[in-house]
């Protein structure tokens, strides 16, 4: 007579819209060749399965299994609300207190038997249930298909699916956030009219949730400016100068009293002289009404080992109604060369650093992830929780933020039209293998030798999380890929790569510089998709987000929107041609408010995921060892703060989100 044990069922229900049931839900233990009986999962006088919810269920006086290898999982249409999501079973024996995981995420579909197998991780070649694997894709696949929503733009998803929505709605409300945000702030509402001084503007803070932004406080001061190109939002046009170009009408004697005694050749032997040349704004649409430059700029390290800027010309092109600029002119003069630099510089940031090679990049990745990795696949489960609400917060954003006549047409020169035409010339330049791997962007730059470019904080705890992803991949791809055939004969993997690669105009990514051109045949290929992936997801997200009210909310600073036109000489200016440039009272509010809810955390850091989807022992250690080394570097860029001034504190693995989802 066969053993009988008792067994804990521990469910829980998945925290998304109507994911609760009132359905009836029964389970099967299967162990190696024999089974428990049938058995419903239900507590008398109390509401199971509802949204978001863990429940408890005692089996009692049935089969002992030595291991349970898979469930069987079902339930009915009873109830008015029958639909279910469930996150994962734990099926816990009595006696020994063994435990067994089932990953489902998954709907529960009415009158259908699912087989989950334990851990729930395996290549395709390796499934027993291939079947329903394969028609589980294909049912994805009607779901996430690819769309160009930007003409000529990045791949995205064509119809957002329901399991993409944010689980708590409120939370995620971006007209009702500004609503609350200026009642609780209890802001003067700036409703109309032009800014009177700038002390009047800075008056504008309060104490509380409109704090006075970093910008305030450092806006007219070169160090910062410098600061902003190493150490800000806009971290990654910076490059290492070994020779002026002929576009840029510098002379060493217009250089020479800023070079602090040195010669010009001098400097460039040193790697002391620095460049942003935002070549790529040439010819960009604006506004009507509105002009934009296409600036390029030259960065000194001083004496003190701190980045200034000596040169500023607005137009590619030299020409008498195009100067270059320099510190010694006029203070106003100087200081408008400056803002208008910014303002172009936050053309380069919002369009792509920020939304093209962040959000809108991996909003493709994510759809063709969903449409050729099962859930079952480990690679899946390795990327999912990057993905999480990745494509609910884009298509919110573009609906409400990034649409005609909406926040990015209100707050910035160039509006949707120039931003999604920059978009576009970005997205086509763009390499996986060099601006999507730090380390080969940074040597594409000259600024990969910690020894050039000091106070180039970005860099400096960026690629320490970088190599700590990189780490945490290679473990992770070697467990499951211990052979070369492994990879080839993958054909989710390969189907994978093939979408990221295939053109956007035929459904895939269009990706450039994928290794393999997404034929993989190489852990190595893996190392470096996967972790660029994560990556970007994470780190690069965090370093372009995060800063945004600090710099944009106090205009002078950072202003996305100038009025007027550009300096054509050097004429000294008074403040009051300053504030003739600003936006005007309601325009900055808005950036304030919009920024604010920009620069909010919405999930939970590097490495403490929302959703587990790894439960394998041998794969949640290598999660371990990653959160292990995450919680050291972050204890080293704390200890590299107290000695920064100002500290930079947006890629502490403390803070860094796991996703794009703000």
């Amino acid at each position: 007579m066969a053993t009988k044990t008792d067994y804990v069922i521990t469910v829980r229900t998945g925290d998304r819209k109507r994911a609760g049931t009132d359905a009836n839900i029964r389970i099967i233990l299967h162990g190696k060749g024999v089974k428990t009986d049938k058995m419903r999962l239900h507590n008398v006088l109390k509401n199971d399965f509802e949204c978001g919810q863990i429940d408890e269920f005692v089996l009692e006086d049935q089969v002992d299994l030595e291991t349970v290898e898979k469930i069987e999982l079902w339930r009915d249409n009873f109830g008015l609300g029958s639909r279910w999501y469930c996150d994962y079973i734990i099926v816990q024996k009595r006696c020994t207190r063994k435990e067994f995981t089932f990953p489902i995420y998954r709907w529960v579909k009415a009158d259908v038997h699912h087989i989950f197998r334990l851990h729930d991780t395996m290549l395709p070649m390796q499934d027993p249930m291939a079947e329903q694997r394969w028609k589980e894709l294909q049912k994805k696949k009607k779901k996430y298909q690819v769309h160009m929503n930007i003409p000529g733009g990045p791949a995205q998803i064509k119809s957002m699916p329901a399991d993409e929505s944010f689980s708590f709605d409120y939370k995620w409300d971006i007209v009702k956030t500004k609503a609350q945000l200026i009642v609780a702030s209890k802001i003067v509402m700036l409703t109309r009219g032009n800014w009177e001084s700038l002390a009047h503007l800075k008056n504008v803070y309060t104490k509380e949730i409109f704090c006075e932004p970093l910008g305030t406080k450092r806006w007219s001061n070169d160090l910062f400016f410098g600061l902003q190109r190493i150490a800000s939002m806009n971290h990654s046009c910076i490059e290492l100068c070994s020779k002026i170009p002929d576009k840029l009408s510098v002379t060493e004697e217009m250089l020479k009293p800023f070079l602090e005694g040195l010669s010009l050749q001098e400097v460039l032997d040193a790697k002391r002289l620095f460049m942003v040349d935002h070549k790529m704004l040439s010819g960009l649409p604006c506004r009507e009404n509105f002009s934009s430059c296409v600036p390029i700029a030259l960065f000194f390290i001083n004496g003190e080992k701190q980045l200034v800027p000596i040169a500023i010309q607005l137009y590619q092109e030299p020409g008498p109604e195009n100067p270059v600029f320099l510190p010694d002119d006029p203070p106003y003069v100087w200081m408008t060369a400056k803002m208008w630099f910014n303002n172009s510089d936050a053309n380069i940031h919002q369009s792509l650093t920020h939304l093209g090679f962040t959000h809108l990049l991996m909003e493709g990745v994510t759809v063709v992830t969903h449409r050729n990795l099962s859930q079952s696949h480990p690679l899946f489960k390795l990327l999912a929780p990057h993905f999480l609400f990745l494509i609910a917060i884009n298509t919110r954003g573009l609906e409400l933020l990034v649409s005609p006549n909406g926040w990015v047409d209100k707050t910035m020169n160039i509006g949707i039209k120039g931003m999604f035409e920059l978009i576009r010339r970005g997205i086509n330049t763009w390499r996986m293998d060099v601006e999507g791997t730090l380390p080969e962007d940074l040597k594409r730059r000259g600024v990969f030798d910690d020894d050039v470019l000091p106070g180039y904080h970005f860099r400096d705890d960026a690629i320490l999380l970088y190599y700590a992803i990189n780490r945490y991949v290679k473990k992770y791809v070697d467990l499951y890929y211990d052979t070369q055939d492994k990879i080839t004969g993958d054909w989710e993997l390969q189907s994978w790569g093939a979408e990221l690669v295939k053109d956007r105009d035929q459904g895939g990514c269009g990706l450039k510089g994928v290794p393999g051109n997404g034929s993989f045949s190489s852990k190595d290929q893996l190392y470096i998709v996967l972790t660029s992936i994560i990556y970007t997801c994470s780190v690069a997200h965090a370093a372009t987000n995060f800063p945004q009210y600090d710099e944009y909310a106090f205009p002078p600073n950072y202003p996305a929107l100038l009025t007027g036109t550009p300096p054509k000489d050097k004429t000294a200016l008074e403040e009051s041609h300053i504030l003739k440039m600003l936006p005007d009272k309601p325009t900055t509010l808005d950036m304030m408010i919009v920024t604010k809810i920009l620069s909010q955390r919405g999930t939970k850091n590097l490495g403490d995921f929302e959703v587990q989807y790894i439960f394998e022992p041998e794969a949640r250690k290598i999660v371990d060892e990653f959160r292990a080394e995450l919680s050291q570097i972050s204890d080293t860029i704390k200890g590299r703060n107290q000695t920064r001034n100002p500290p930079y504190l947006f890629l502490d693995p403390a803070i860094v989100p796991n996703s794009i989802s703000i």
